[in-house]
C-alpha cells in the first residue's frame, strides 16, 4: 500500500470477545487494524462479567500498534478524529476517581431478572410515555440489582457508565457524558430527551449517577497528552461521542438513510432500519434508537441466528456445504433453527422451540437451516411493514453474509435485492461516526464517501415463486404451533 494524503479516522470497538481498532481514510481505504482477544469472567450461568482494566490495557497495546503501522503510510497529523463503539446494556460503576468499583456487568448477565420486571413496571407508573420493555439485557436493571445486592458499595458510586464512555473517559479525561444509543438501555427517554423521573422517585437512584446525553458524533474533546505520549498518537486528535455496536454495525452496513434497513446475521439475527418516526410496538418486539441526524433507528433482535453453525457444523467444511447447498436450493424442507427455548423477535413466545426436517443428510439440514433463517427474516420485515414503515433497501452484515448461496436464498425469499459493503464491522461504523461532524456534513455524507459496495444480489423469478410457496408453509407451521397469530 502506498502513502496517502487523505484525512484518516480511527474506529474502536469494545466487543464481546475482544478489542478491534481500525484506521480508515476519508474515501474508505482501510490502512491498518489490530485486534486483542479476551474472554468473559463467568462464575455461574447467570453471572457474566468483564474487567474494564483489561479492555483498557488491550486497547493501549492496539493503539500503539496502529500508530506504528500508520507511520508507514501517512503522517500521523492526518488523523482527524476517533470514536468508540461497544456492547449495549453493559454497565460499570465508577468511584469519584473514575476507577471501576467492580467488573463490568455484561449485557448477557442475567442476575437482574427480578429488577428488570420492577424497572418495567416502574417505567409506566408515573407517565406511560416513559414505558420501556426492560429485560436483563438492559443496563438499568443491573444498576438496581447492584445497589440492592451491595448497599455498602452504593455510597462509593460516583457515576455509572457503559464501555464506550469508559474508554472515551480514559482517552480524554472527560467523564459523565454518554450518547443517545448507549443511554437507551439505561432508561433514557429518547423522545423527551431526558432521564425519566421514575428512576429517581421510584427506583430511588441518585440523579448524579446518570451521565449527560449527547448525539453520536458530537466532538467531546481531544486525546489527552498522557494518552498521546503512551500511544504515539497526536493529542490534537478529536474524540467524538460514540454509539452501541448494533448501531455502529448498521452504519457500516450502509443502512444510514431513510428507508434503509439492515439484517445482521451473527450469533443472532438483528434487523435495524432508519425511519422518520419511532415504531411504537405494543408487544415490545421492536425498540428505537435515535439516529445522529434526528431520525429514528428501530430494530429487533431474534434469539435465532447462525449459532447453530458453530454448534452443529463447527468441524465441517463450510465451503463444501455452501457448494452443495447451491445445487439443492430451493428445497421443500422447513426449518426454524432456534437453539434455545423462547423467542423475542419477530414474535415473542417464551416457550418457542426450534424444529428441523426429519431424515435428512448433513448437507440437506445445513441448506434447510439457511432457508429457515431467510423465512424468519422475511417475517421480520413483514411485521415491520405493518407499522406503515417503508422498507426501501436492504443491506446485510455479519458472518451469515459471507455465504453467497445464503445471500441468494435471502434475496429470493425477501423478493428484494440485497447490498453488502466491503467492510461491515462495528469499528468501521465508529470511524464513520468519527468523521461525520469533524470532516463531513453529517453521517449520511460520511457513509456515502467512506463505504464501498462489495456485492449486489438480485432475486430471480423462478426462485422467488418457489420460495413464496415455502415461506407460506413456514408461516403456517408457526401459526399451528401457536407462535404467531
Amino acid at each position: 500500500m502506498g502513502s496517502t494524503k487523505e484525512a484518516v479516522f480511527i474506529g474502536i470497538d469494545i466487543g464481546t470477545q475482544g478489542i478491534r481498532v481500525i484506521a480508515i481514510t476519508e474515501t474508505g481505504t482501510l490502512l491498518t487494524s489490530d485486534n486483542h482477544h479476551f474472554s468473559f469472567i463467568t462464575y455461574q450461568n447467570l453471572q457474566i462479567e468483564q474487567s474494564p482494566t483489561l479492555w483498557w490495557s488491550c486497547l493501549v497495546n492496539s493503539l500503539k500498534k496502529v500508530s506504528d503501522n500508520l507511520k508507514k503510510f501517512i503522517s500521523l497529523e492526518q488523523i482527524v478524529s476517533l470514536s468508540v463503539t461497544s456492547t449495549s446494556g453493559t454497565v460499570i460503576p465508577l468511584d469519584q476517581n473514575y476507577q471501576p468499583i467492580s467488573n463490568a456487568f455484561m449485557y448477557s448477565d442475567n442476575r437482574s431478572y427480578k429488577e428488570a420486571e420492577f424497572c418495567k413496571q416502574s417505567s409506566m407508573s408515573i407517565n406511560k410515555d416513559d414505558y420501556t420493555p426492560f429485560n436483563t439485557s438492559f443496563g438499568l436493571p443491573k444498576i438496581v440489582w447492584f445497589t440492592n445486592k451491595f448497599p455498602e458499595k452504593a455510597d462509593s458510586i460516583h457515576l455509572w457508565c457503559n464501555p464506550t464512555d469508559y474508554i472515551i473517559g480514559k482517552l480524554t479525561d472527560i467523564w459523565g457524558i454518554t450518547d443517545y444509543t448507549n443511554s437507551l438501555k439505561m432508561g433514557y427517554n429518547l423522545v423527551k430527551e431526558k432521564w425519566p423521573s421514575y428512576i429517581f422517585d421510584i427506583l430511588k437512584l441518585p440523579n448524579s449517577w446518570f451521565p449527560q446525553v449527547v448525539h453520536p458524533g458530537k466532538v467531546l474533546g481531544y486525546l489527552s497528552p498522557k494518552i498521546s505520549a503512551i500511544t504515539g498518537l497526536p493529542n490534537k486528535i478529536k474524540v467524538v461521542a460514540g454509539l452501541t455496536d448494533g448501531c455502529a454495525s448498521q452504519i457500516a452496513s450502509g443502512a444510514v438513510s431513510l428507508g434503509d434497513w439492515n439484517t445482521t446475521i451473527g450469533t443472532t439475527m438483528v434487523v435495524k432500519g432508519v425511519t422518520y418516526r419511532p415504531i411504537e410496538d405494543p408487544y415490545g418486539r421492536i425498540y428505537n434508537h435515535k439516529h445522529p441526524c434526528g431520525y429514528w433507528m428501530p430494530g429487533g433482535a431474534s434469539n435465532t441466528g447462525a449459532d447453530w453453525i458453530s454448534k452443529d457444523f463447527s468441524n465441517e467444511n463450510l465451503h463444501y456445504l455452501n457448494e452443495v447447498a447451491k445445487k439443492l436450493i430451493p428445497t421443500s424442507w422447513i426449518s426454524y433453527p432456534l437453539q434455545q427455548k423462547g423467542e423475542r423477535f419477530p414474535f415473542i413466545y417464551d416457550n418457542a422451540q426450534g424444529f428441523d426436517p426429519h431424515n435428512v443428510s448433513k448437507e440437506e439440514l445445513y441448506t434447510a437451516r439457511i432457508e429457515g433463517i431467510a423465512y424468519l427474516e422475511r417475517l421480520s420485515y413483514e411485521i415491520i411493514e405493518k407499522f406503515s414503515v417503508d422498507v426501501k433497501t436492504i443491506y446485510t452484515a455479519g458472518g451469515g453474509s459471507n455465504s453467497d448461496v445464503w445471500l441468494a436464498v435471502r434475496s429470493n425469499v425477501l423478493q428484494k435485492p440485497i447490498y453488502k459493503m466491503k467492510y461491515v464491522e462495528a469499528a468501521i461504523g465508529a470511524a464513520i461516526v468519527a468523521a461525520s461532524q469533524t470532516y463531513y456534513k453529517n453521517i449520511e455524507q460520511a457513509a456515502k464517501q467512506m463505504l464501498k459496495l462489495e456485492k449486489y444480489i438480485e432475486p430471480s423469478y423462478y426462485m422467488m415463486e418457489k420460495y413464496e410457496e415455502n415461506y407460506q408453509r413456514f408461516v403456517n407451521i408457526l401459526k399451528t404451533k401457536g407462535y404467531i397469530s
